[in-house]
């Protein structure tokens, strides 16, 4: 029998769903907007890339609104151009930072000197912040602060708060653990989903899962007990909903038609510039 004033105790919580996505080249795409996204938003997308120096990857410049993007690298270096032309790099528990937010043009050509894995995840902006101007920033491995096998990427986790705030309710965390190590992630209160997505070796989450695999998680705020099988490492995030559509762009999530024809305009107008300037065919 429960005292009065003790907390219930949380359901442990299952998978619903996995998926090994669709590779094409050095990617590996295991969430878009219109199938899990639309179940995990606000994850709205999720790339796993595996560069090696001898195949750089390149990225035209493309456009963006109505969402942020957080690239976290877990392996090895890039090298590579900003959206303004700049030369940037990444080292292994680095992250760069990108919010579209009204509209803004990106690109670059990636480069290693060794193989590097990472992950580029979407995340769908609420209104206010979705119509917002466009910032990009990178944060070296030590920004990015550590509670137990957790690297806290974005949000906060157990009073851990990353560099970068969450723009709603969520935490994305990067995950190691050594063989035999045993973790429970007890999500913050009202988190009701949850997700995984293994880049390296393998653990049971109540399922054996592998690399290259992503899980979804029962809806609820109950803990997730993972266990490393062998020595491993995985992202999970976890939200409350975004409680809004996904109206969707070519390039760009929105949460209204109003929003999104916005987003297009400015994108429209900033492609002119570029244009303009030459930096665009």
């Amino acid at each position: 029998m429960q005292n009065q004033g003790e907390e219930t105790p949380r359901t442990k919580r299952g998978i619903v769903r996995r998926t090994r996505g669709a590779r094409r080249g050095p990617v590996s795409r295991l969430v878009s907007p219109s199938d899990l996204g639309e179940v995990l938003k606000p994850f709205v997308f999720l790339d796993l890339f595996e560069i090696e120096p001898t195949t750089p990857a390149r990225f035209g410049l493309h456009p963006h609104s109505g969402i942020a993007t957080l690239t976290a690298l877990v392996e090895g270096e890039m090298h590579f151009s900003d959206r303004h032309g700049s030369p940037a790099s990444l080292r292994a528990g680095g992250t760069e930072w990108m919010m579209a937010g009204g509209g803004v043009w990106h690109g670059s050509a990636l480069t290693s000197p060794a193989s590097a894995k990472g992950f580029q995840l979407w995340v769908a902006l609420p209104p206010g912040l979705e119509d917002a101007p466009s910032e990009e920033f990178f944060l070296k491995p030590d920004d990015n602060p550590v509670i137990g096998p957790a690297r806290v990427l974005l949000g906060a986790y157990q009073g851990t708060a990353a560099r970068i705030a969450a723009l709603s309710a969520m935490t994305y965390l990067h995950v190691t653990l050594s063989a035999g190590e045993r973790w429970t992630f007890v999500p913050p209160k009202d988190h009701d989903v949850a997700w995984a997505a293994v880049h390296a070796g393998a653990l049971d989450a109540g399922e054996a899962l592998a690399a290259g695999e992503l899980a979804v998680f029962a809806d609820g705020d109950g803990e997730i007990v993972f266990r490393a099988t062998e020595a491993c490492g995985f992202v999970l995030g976890s939200a409350v909903r975004h409680p809004y559509p996904l109206v969707l762009g070519d390039y760009s999530v929105h949460t209204n038609a109003a929003s999104l024809a916005k987003g297009e305009t400015r994108i429209e107008e900033l492609g002119r510039e570029l244009r303009r300037a030459g930096r665009l065919g």
